[in-house]
């Protein structure tokens, strides 16, 4: 994904460039990047929630125990990812076969195809929801105690020493 974000910003910048200087562009590499920055942003997404780096409420969740923290990582990952998860997956999968099937292109003058960025989707989210699985199974072995709890994976805290909110 790495080499992803640099061909992103090598493709933006270049296409940048040519449109200032020779008041020329093209809609596929407009395209190439938005499709660059969805596998990013999707394909990333359960690697996110590895690495503990998703978007949580620390401002709440930091004052409570450590128990209370994985039932809220537990009740989060029941309630509202894997529903949300699980219901983006459901409709997005057909409008990418839809897109597959009729080999759809982009309406735009040079546009690309479009089915390989609607792909994307379900397979982002079922990477989502495969790590949340993972995440709920280490969630629960914690709490039963088979297995010790090492924290947040290295995820840091920011303190006032630190010169940032926490």
């Amino acid at each position: 994904m790495y080499w992803l974000i640099l061909l992103m910003v090598i493709v933006s910048s270049g296409n940048a460039t040519i449109r200032y200087i020779f008041s020329n562009s093209s809609n596929a590499w407009l395209e190439v990047q938005w499709y660059l920055f969805s596998a990013v942003f999707l394909l990333c997404s359960g690697y996110t929630l590895l690495k503990n780096e998703h978007i949580r409420i620390d401002v709440v969740a930091g004052r409570l125990s450590r128990r209370a923290q994985i039932w809220i990582d537990i009740l989060g990952t029941l309630f509202f990812l894997f529903p949300m998860a699980l219901l983006i997956l459901t409709l997005s999968w057909p409008m990418f076969m839809k897109s597959f099937t009729m080999m759809e292109m982009s309406s735009d003058a040079g546009g690309l195809i479009r089915w390989p960025v609607k792909l994307m989707i379900p397979l982002g989210f079922s990477l989502l929801m495969l790590q949340g699985v993972s995440e709920l199974i280490k969630k629960v072995a914690i709490l039963t105690g088979d297995r010790p709890d090492t924290g947040d994976h290295g995820h840091h805290h920011h303190t006032a020493a630190d010169g940032e909110a926490a």
